[in-house]
């Protein structure tokens, strides 16, 4: 062997200039920055959307079968001086809230005997089959003959349309966790109740998320439309009484600044509510983009 493949060769280190800082203001510009920002992408989809309300309106030159979004504007300012939209809007979220509430409670009930045994699967499964694509408002009749012109017929289709809907999405949820974590639980002792919740309910929880916010969308809508059967019957109800009551007098403004208020509680309710829960569990847990 020769004598010269035994020496070590000198190692070469070549060392690079560091790269020029760029400001942030050249490595994006300041209009890209803010626009990834959703807060304001939305805002600028609501602003068009009201721009094309007002041309409309002013096209069509008819306050009463189409106010502007500036009069209606006037008009929702007006009724939430007075109270009367507040008031409206605190009835009918009440009335949602017992109603949601216990259509909750009652899918996790059903949900959990589905997991626990063959039964309840079967029980699930035949009732969601039955009841899922019948719609809460075609109850409302059997609802006040059953519980009369009052607010136990509204939750009675509260339920109804909350309790299908996320009863489906829960136990999708539960079939989905991982069988090595429902091993370990059971590894753990874990069993029942126990082990629904410590288990299940957190590995399921973007299906369960996701079954809340359309449960919710389904209970707001039916509680609206049924408060509008209630108005015609009764003379009571929230929002949907409300609108029902300036459409008879034709105070167009006030029935657009009642549809108003509606889709304002959606849109808080969505994004106050529901982002943030996502945003402190499954997207901090990495479950969810």
């Amino acid at each position: 062997m020769n004598d010269h493949s035994l020496i070590a060769r000198p190692e070469f280190e070549c060392r690079l200039d560091p790269l020029p800082a760029l400001p942030l203001e050249v490595a994006l510009p300041r209009w890209q920055r803010l626009w990834r920002h959703a807060a304001l992408r939305k805002s600028v989809i609501l602003l068009l959307l009201l721009v094309l309300w007002e041309g409309a309106a002013r096209w069509a030159g008819n306050d009463l079968l189409l106010p502007g979004a500036w009069q209606t504007a006037q008009a929702f300012a007006a009724e939430l001086a007075n109270g009367v939209l507040p008031a409206r809007a605190a009835g009918s979220l009440v009335v949602l809230l017992k109603g949601y509430a216990a259509g909750v409670a009652l899918a996790f009930v059903l949900t959990t005997a589905a997991i626990s045994s063959r039964f309840g699967r079967d029980l699930l499964s035949t009732l969601t089959a039955m009841l899922n694509p019948l719609p809460a408002i075609a109850l409302l009749p059997l609802a006040m003959l059953w519980f009369g012109l009052g607010e136990g017929s509204l939750i009675f289709v509260l339920i109804h349309s909350v309790l299908w809907a996320l009863a489906v999405n829960m136990y999708s949820g539960f079939l989905t966790v991982p069988q090595t974590l429902r091993m370990a639980g059971r590894n753990y002792g874990l069993s029942g109740l126990r082990y629904v919740l410590a288990i299940l309910v957190p590995a399921g929880l973007p299906a369960i998320l996701s079954g809340l916010r359309i449960a919710w969308a389904f209970a707001w809508r039916t509680l609206i439309a049924a408060e509008l059967v209630f108005g015609a019957s009764s003379g009571e109800g929230g929002l949907g009484w409300y609108i029902y009551q300036n459409r008879n007098e034709l105070y167009t403004d006030r029935v657009f600044a009642g549809l108003a208020m509606v889709v304002l509680i959606g849109l808080l309710v969505e994004n106050l509510v529901f982002e943030t829960c996502e945003r402190l569990t499954v997207r901090r847990w990495g479950m969810q983009r």
